[in-house]
């Protein structure tokens, strides 16, 4: 796996690209004009994207059917020396449709504690929990 930077103004916006072509635009969030993400935001995009194909990926193999799929991922930092990694992250998934409760999160508890790459890579630094929405209920 490999990606490229490129710098794309004056400041801090970069592009980053995969092999396929695909990119993300990454910029200094502080300031005023930015016109990508922090690099930490995309620390969180990673995560929600790699745990929602899991859960994804699992429920359609059991044949839940849904209709409307979103997550949300928040990050705790704390100071070390002068960097501010992540200390916790908490994913809530919201799943509607013909989705039975326990499948859901069956499909969360093996995204995090097999599947998921990108959070065992935070591991065990980052303290990753989750929660699941179905319809509205909290699982």
């Amino acid at each position: 796996m490999k990606i490229k930077l490129n710098r794309i103004n004056d400041d801090f916006l970069f592009e980053c690209t995969n092999s396929a072509g695909n990119s993300i635009l990454l910029d200094n969030t502080s300031q005023p004009d930015a016109k990508g993400v922090s690099p930490m935001e995309s620390v969180l995009m990673a995560v929600a994207g790699c745990s929602g194909i899991d859960v994804v990926a699992i429920l359609k193999k059991q044949r839940q059917n849904i209709i409307k799929f979103s997550a949300e991922v928040e990050g705790e930092r704390v100071p070390v020396d002068e960097a501010k990694p992540f200390k916790t992250m908490k994913v809530t998934f919201f799943i509607e449709g013909e989705v039975e409760p326990k499948k859901a999160l069956k499909a969360a508890e093996l995204s995090f504690g097999k599947y998921c790459s990108v959070s065992k890579t935070l591991e065990p630094n980052v303290e990753v929990s989750y929660e699941v929405f179905v319809n509205g209920e909290k699982i």
